[in-house]
């Protein structure tokens, strides 16, 4: 898409009525726009509304015919189902929007919540791995998790098997916040359903998803984002050499969080993941009090000052012309064959920081492939 756009020199306006959160919920499940398209919507436009009246035109400019904006009776069946899980949306300018989360490249502007809302305003320590984690790295995940929630943390997982159950159960206690890669009310795998309402007590479900939304292959990488951002660190406990856990891990370097690993046994395949991270400058951790260590010394409870309402994130200055040219310039480049990523940007002949952002958004729409050692392919 492109448009001549003239954006306002006002900051974008905080959905404040009921109205207004159906036009942000309206806008951002529209076709073709998504999180980097909804900030700069907003921002040229001022609001959610004129974003909405002005996007089959803006669309109509770049070829696209007939283009229909979500149809509010979608968004209020959405809000209704919501109602009815108890579920709280939370938007990107409200003051219970988690500071940390609101910080990272791409922050999603809605937020689906259910159970203990005061756990977004404690302080956060991610634990991912393995999925088929061994019995040692379960134990690991359980002792870390459990000590790390005794002394005030809250543990952020996945909800996946594996390292993220166990990371979830043993601080139940204490909180824990599991990012779902689904709708917050869909039970994702099916025998974590006890642990999910058990989440409820004390701790967290959250998501960015639709209600109702069954996770797909490429829900997980954009849920990933969410788990790192939220957290001061990352822990990875057994992770393959080519995992999920690994896209968290870079995506909190990516972040500026604090990333650490547990050591494993050089001949098992699921710790090749850690010992590489290892190997790369990660800290090693052996206990709960190496990931304490590494974290800034700031008192847990100072954490809760940060959840004033700011600006929101400033929008790329790209149009959406210019976004999609670079999308399709960046895939006619990349093949089957890896590709450095350093090597496709001198290739376009473009800016660093501007083609990280593209890349981020073809990798979580699942059209690249990120491979070790920053080498890009197109996805099978």
């Amino acid at each position: 898409m492109s448009e001549e756009t003239h954006p306002s020199t006002h900051p974008p306006l905080p959905p404040t009525t009921e109205d207004d959160r159906v036009s942000w919920l309206r806008l951002l499940r529209s076709r073709r726009v998504g999180v980097a398209t909804f900030y700069r919507l907003l921002a040229e436009h001022g609001s959610a509304q004129a974003a909405l009246a002005a996007l089959p035109g803006v669309a109509s400019a770049a070829g696209i015919d007939k283009y229909a904006t979500c149809p509010e009776g979608v968004v209020l069946a959405e809000m209704r189902a919501a109602r009815m899980a108890g579920a709280q949306m939370i938007c990107v300018t409200d003051p219970l929007y988690p500071a940390a989360l609101r910080d990272i490249p791409d922050p999603p502007p809605i937020l689906w919540a259910m159970g203990e809302i005061g756990a977004l305003a404690r302080p956060k320590i991610a634990m991912v791995g393995a999925r088929n984690a061994s019995s040692l790295g379960t134990r690991m995940a359980r002792a870390l998790a459990s000590d790390l929630s005794k002394d005030g943390y809250v543990i952020t997982s996945g909800l996946a098997r594996g390292v993220d159950t166990a990371a979830h159960t043993a601080s139940l206690e204490g909180g824990t916040i599991a990012v779902m890669a689904g709708g917050v009310d869909v039970m994702y795998p099916a025998e974590n359903t006890q642990l999910a309402q058990d989440i409820l007590r004390s701790g967290l479900r959250l998501s960015e998803m639709p209600m109702g939304t069954v996770p797909q292959a490429r829900h997980f990488p954009r849920r990933n984002r969410i788990i790192s951002g939220l957290a001061g660190a990352v822990v990875v406990v057994e992770a393959a050499a080519k995992s999920g856990s690994l896209i968290t891990a870079r995506n909190a370097l990516d972040q500026g969080r604090e990333v650490l690993a547990v050591p494993g046994h050089p001949f098992d395949a699921r710790a090749a993941g850690c010992n590489m991270l290892i190997r790369d400058g990660a800290r090693l951790v052996r206990s709960a009090a190496d990931v304490i260590e590494a974290l800034p010394e700031t008192a847990p409870s100072q954490e809760a000052l940060a959840l004033e309402a700011i600006p929101l994130a400033p929008p790329q200055q790209r149009t959406l012309g210019e976004t999609a040219d670079l999308h399709s310039r960046i895939l006619n480049r990349l093949g089957p064959s890896p590709l450095a990523e350093d090597q496709l940007i001198r290739d376009l002949a473009a800016p660093a920081r501007a083609v990280a952002p593209a890349l981020i958004d073809l990798e979580l729409d699942g059209r690249i492939r990120r491979q070790a050692g920053g080498l890009l392919s197109l996805a099978d």
